[in-house]
């Protein structure tokens, strides 16, 4: 007994795992507090107030796409206030004759600087005053500052400085919010640093209070909340560190997709190209074997440097809208309708066309079975999606039906563009992936991407609707912490004394943030940043498990050069390397998943028919199509298409030249006869 709520841009979706069954339903989000849909989806649900609640939210994401974070100040080392500015030397056109950058979270009026100084090794070079410290309560105040970033040289190696500016704010100021580099990131570069502690403050403040009300909200409930990193954590760990909850969502979804194609192809380690698609935008990511995860993302333009889960992010989904440029182009997205008042065809006053209203006038989404059709559900109004789409077919001297399919390629191309980007622009071959789509409309477009990519395979999983929420029921326990170390390797081998110490407060550190969460189930791994001597960046090398330290580290060494190699296609296996960094990783597995698989059908293919209506697959004529209600569907069933099969949470285009079969877990396998 447990469920997971996961809030997207349009819909809140639920799964509940209730009894060895999964009841899912959709709620309309409501983006002034997301904690609304919540309780009425429960509310609607009956769901005992004794049952687990595992979330996954945006509002750390919406307070940074859209500005809107807390009145963040920040404190740095003299003569570095202009770090947030300065950044690196990154040209995301490369060509373009001006190039424009988003402005700061904070700006100059709010940045303050204090005289210290410590050296690269952590040895104080000029002393933070107490009286500084004090200094700052007047500006800070006068500033209206409710949340503060403490960044201050090299406070990775030697934290007190931060510490004793932030008991000063603590006992003049408390009730402003304050991050700490040294608790957050003990790592180097400082505009990572910086960037990173100050996406925190900026954040933290209404994450905080949002997850405090839901927190009282939901009592007595339990509330887990899940990271970027694709692990859960308790709410009051996700409450300090909010940036680590950028990617909430999103990570759900790619970890419901994994342990989907896990279960549905018998392999521990599957190649899935993951594609979720909901009503702002589409997120993709390779798991070639495994979950991705990286400490270099980002979130809008600005570096996150914390353990997250490798998702590319693109502005293509439901609620995109479409439009013709000054040049007479196509054009689709990033622009959405959003929630409210969101497509056309979803009677709230939208009237703009939208990738949604583009499928409803195909035929794609069936006003009589979409959402089931439940007399409380939304209905969608096929002659207003028509009526948006006018405009935008005259613009282009084509038949509605005609602009329709233009929306659609168009969108699909900008999504096909994010699935390269995470496979072939990396050096990899998707031909030899499957993809795993779900959100409320990927389903719709996976057979028209996977045959952009030459991909033969497409697992459907049962609830693709609500997989992100699935997924949050299946996530581990998880905990990450790095500290930085920059010595050379080979001293090391004879003395492991400072990897030994840093290993051990690493795993102080995870004892204390797991805290009631630690089981004996729990399972630690190490891994070391390493690069040759000189060079700018490093690779994260795992640490085989052992006793003699100096025999594990040799180990890794040898792994750093083939990783190398792979990596770049040479090694130098005789010069010096750096480690750089210590990282550690806790993972505390999530109860088993207790879902069985289903007997072969006994009922024939055609007791799950519903109707058979036009659908446009073409701009030429209209193709008479089945409908089939996926919930009757059972393992064997095969269909051949053109098809859609409808279901609550989503519907699914099985165009021409595709075949489908119901597995034992009433998953479909999707394949293409050239």
């Amino acid at each position: 007994m447990r469920i997971g709520i996961d809030v997207g841009g349009t819909f809140t979706d639920v799964a509940w795992l209730r009894d060895g069954a999964v009841v899912v339903h959709k709620v309309p989000t409501t983006p002034d507090d997301q904690s609304r849909a919540i309780l009425t989806a429960l509310d609607t649900l009956g769901v005992a107030v004794t049952t687990p609640v595992v979330h996954g939210m945006t509002v750390a994401t919406n307070a940074l796409l859209e500005r809107r974070g807390a009145r963040t100040a920040l404190i740095t080392t003299k003569g570095f206030a202009d770090v947030l500015v300065l950044g690196r030397q990154h040209r995301p056109a490369l060509y373009a004759f001006t190039q424009t950058r988003p402005a700061p979270l904070v700006p100059t009026e709010r940045r303050f600087e204090v005289t210290e100084r410590l050296d690269v090794g952590g040895a104080v070079v000029t002393p933070l005053e107490p009286a500084q410290a004090k200094a700052l309560v007047e500006p800070l105040r006068a500033a209206r500052a409710e949340s503060v970033a403490v960044v201050l040289l090299h406070s990775y190696q030697h934290p007190a400085h931060e510490q004793a500016i932030a008991e000063a704010l603590r006992r003049h100021l408390p009730g402003v919010d304050l991050s700490l580099s040294s608790e957050l990131l003990p790592e180097h570069r400082e505009y990572e640093r910086t960037a990173t502690t100050t996406i925190n403050a900026y954040v933290q403040p209404l994450v905080a209070r949002y997850l405090a009300r839901l927190e009282e909200a939901l009592h007595p409930r339990p509330l887990r909340i899940m990271q970027s990193n694709g692990g859960v954590a308790e709410a009051a760990q996700a409450a300090q560190q909010a940036a680590r909850l950028v990617l909430s969502g999103p990570a759900g979804g790619v970890v419901g997709a994994f342990r989907v194609a896990q279960q549905a192809l018998a392999d521990d380690a599957p190649s899935v190209l993951t594609f979720d698609m909901g009503g702002t935008s589409t997120d993709v990511a390779l798991c070639p074997g495994a979950i991705p995860r990286t400490a270099e993302g980002s979130i809008a333009d600005l570096p996150l440097r914390l353990p997250s889960t490798d998702i590319h992010t693109v502005g293509a989904g439901g609620g995109s809208i479409a439009r013709v440029d000054a040049g007479g182009v196509l054009r689709v997205g990033p622009e959405s309708a959003g929630a409210l008042p969101g497509p056309a065809c979803y009677g709230h006053g939208g009237t703009a066309p939208t990738v949604t209203d583009a499928n409803v006038v195909l035929g794609r989404l069936d006003p009589d079975g979409f959402l089931d059709g439940r007399p409380d559900a939304l209905r969608l109004d096929p002659a207003a999606a028509r009526a948006a789409l006018k405009p935008l077919a005259k613009a282009l001297d084509r038949s509605v039906e005609a602009a329709a399919l233009g929306v659609l390629r168009v969108a699909n191309a900008a999504m096909e563009r994010a699935l390269r980007r995470v496979s072939v622009e990396r050096g990899y071959d998707p031909r030899g992936a499957v993809l795993v789509p779900f959100g409320g409309a990927g389903p719709l477009h996976a057979c028209a991407l996977a045959e952009a990519l030459s991909l033969r395979r497409v697992l459907l999983p049962r609830y693709p609707g609500v997989l992100s929420a699935l997924g949050l029921l299946q996530a581990d326990t998880v905990a990450d912490r790095a500290q930085a170390l920059l010595r050379p390797a080979q001293p090391l081998l004879a003395d492991p004394a400072p990897l030994a110490s840093a290993l051990h407060d690493l795993h102080a550190h995870l004892d204390d943030t797991l805290g009631a969460s630690a089981s004996t189930e729990q399972q630690r791994h190490a891994a070391l940043d390493l690069r040759y001597a000189g060079q700018s960046y490093e690779l994260t090398v795992p640490m085989p498990s052992g006793q003699d330290l100096s025999a594990r580290l040799r180990a890794t060494l040898d792994a750093f050069h083939e990783a190398h190699t792979q990596r770049y296609g040479y090694a130098t296996p005789d010069a010096p390397v750096e480690v750089v960094s210590v990282r550690l990783h806790a993972q505390i597995p999530a109860p088993p998943w207790p879902l069985t698989p289903q007997p072969t059908a006994t009922a024939p293919l055609v007791s799950a028919l519903l109707t058979t209506k036009p659908v446009w697959f073409t701009p030429d004529a209209p193709t008479p199509t089945p409908h089939y209600d996926r919930a009757r569907l059972q393992p064997g069933h095969t269909l051949t298409g053109p098809a859609l099969l409808l279901q609550y949470d989503t519907t699914t285009v099985l165009p021409p030249g595709w075949t489908a079969r119901v597995d034992p877990w009433t998953h479909l396998l999707l394949e293409h006869s050239p």
